[in-house]
């Protein structure tokens, strides 16, 4: 049974920081893409990162304050999020594809694999 888990989300200030984990299990991921998305209270999912190709994708509105990276000996994605801002105050959910495009990522459609989510709350 394939499963991916995410940890570390909690409550913290403006201009905080966290680190997010998603670990994966029943199989290997090395050769998949792995990111995250969130969804915050009355909104829809967006795309936040992605790493595929050897390549990490952003949304501009996280560019320059969070940093996603894989480690494959532990089947784990994190993603290290700097500067938070409460609109960065959603869910967030991992997710993996043995495949890899970028534009099916940004749209969030066609992915196989999703976490349950992990709840990041960050206050003013």
């Amino acid at each position: 049974q394939v499963q991916l888990v995410e940890s570390g989300g909690g409550l913290v200030q403006a201009g905080g920081s966290l680190r997010l984990s998603c670990a994966g299990s029943g199989r290997t991921f090395n050769d998949h893409a792995m990111g995250w998305f969130r969804q915050a209270p009355g909104k829809e999912r967006e795309f936040v990162a992605v790493r595929g190709w050897s390549t990490a994708y952003y949304a501009d509105s996280v560019k320059g304050r969070f940093t996603i990276s894989i480690d494959n000996a532990k089947n784990t994605v994190y993603l290290q999020m700097n500067s938070l801002k409460p609109d960065d105050t959603a869910v967030y959910y991992c997710a993996a594809d043995p495949a890899f495009s970028l534009s099916q990522w940004k749209q969030g459609y066609g992915i196989d694999y999703w976490g349950k989510g992990t709840l990041v709350t960050v206050s003013s």
